[in-house]
């Protein structure tokens, strides 16, 4: 069954998010997905703010980037919004985008090794568990929550790369993907979720978010045609989706059928009606089979 959901881009003023938020509650959009990029807005601050001003949709942040987080503040903040918001909080981590990293003074000369060690240690913190570990960039001593979130929560890891992707397999609840991931890459990654899985002896349920690039309205062909190749992505085949709410919604079928769990719709950096483009994605996408849930 795919769930569908929808990006808040951090293009867009913080002010405006409460807006957005409330109208993904209303229409029953399933999930709304924030980013903590560089230098725009925080992660954890508008996820809490986002789950105070709604009753129901999930709230998913993607990623925030464990070079910037002492693995203990991101035990912390997910317990707290796990305890607050049961079931509600969906929180994933990733390397960050390594240019950023450096402008801050925090590029490790390993990502995939900080990752690795990130995703073990906050899996066991929020699993209740007390921590000792001295890792190349996680070290803990006798360390544990007191508030530990009151059930198993996923922790999901973003990967584009197949070391990351085995990573993401073997040492996270999740994978989410990027915009520039066409079916066929969501098979690859798939196939490389489960080398990881195999490897680490996992046979529990590993989710896979995929976002899409969507644009729909006046001009949507030339706004998807223009961020493609402002990505660098414009030639390669059966990226995003541009048009009615059919199009799109074939789109996330194609996605689902490759092994995407839930798509969150990703509208271009220039879309004039945000609160509109949630509501298309409940009201129009969703019953065209754009959800299955």
């Amino acid at each position: 069954m795919t769930g569908l959901g929808a990006v808040f881009r951090p293009q867009l003023a913080p002010e405006r998010l409460r807006a957005v938020a409330r109208v993904a509650d209303d229409v029953g959009l399933d999930e709304l997905w924030l980013w903590e990029d560089c230098f725009r807005e925080g992660g954890i601050s508008t996820a809490a703010a986002a789950l105070a001003w709604t009753e129901r949709v999930r709230v998913g942040v993607g990623l925030l980037p464990v070079p910037l987080r002492n693995v203990a503040v991101t035990a912390m903040e997910a317990a707290t919004l796990h305890r607050m918001f049961p079931g509600r909080a969906v929180l994933g981590v990733g390397h960050g985008v390594q240019d950023w990293m450096g402008q801050v003074g925090a590029r490790a000369e390993s990502p995939l090794t900080l990752l690795r060690e990130h995703l073990v240690a906050l899996r066991a913190l929020l699993g209740g568990e007390r921590v000792t570990t001295k890792g190349r960039y996680v070290r803990l001593d006798d360390v544990a929550l007191d508030w530990p979130p009151e059930r198993a929560v996923e922790v999901l890891a973003g990967a584009t790369g197949p070391r990351s992707l085995r990573l993401a397999g073997e040492a996270a609840d999740g994978t989410v993907l990027t915009a520039n991931t066409a079916p066929d890459g969501v098979r690859r990654a798939r196939r490389l979720i489960d080398e990881g899985r195999a490897a680490a002896g996992r046979t529990d349920a590993h989710k896979v978010v995929v976002y899409l690039l969507a644009a729909t309205g006046p001009g949507a062909g030339e706004r998807l045609r223009n961020e493609l190749v402002a990505e660098g992505v414009g030639d390669v085949p059966d990226l995003g989706a541009a048009g009615d709410a059919e199009a799109v919604a074939d789109a996330v079928r194609r996605l689902a059928e490759a092994g995407a769990d839930t798509v969150i719709l990703q509208p271009t950096g220039d879309e004039p009606d945000p609160e509109g483009f949630v509501r298309f994605a409940a009201e129009q996408v969703r019953p065209l089979g754009g959800d299955q849930s």
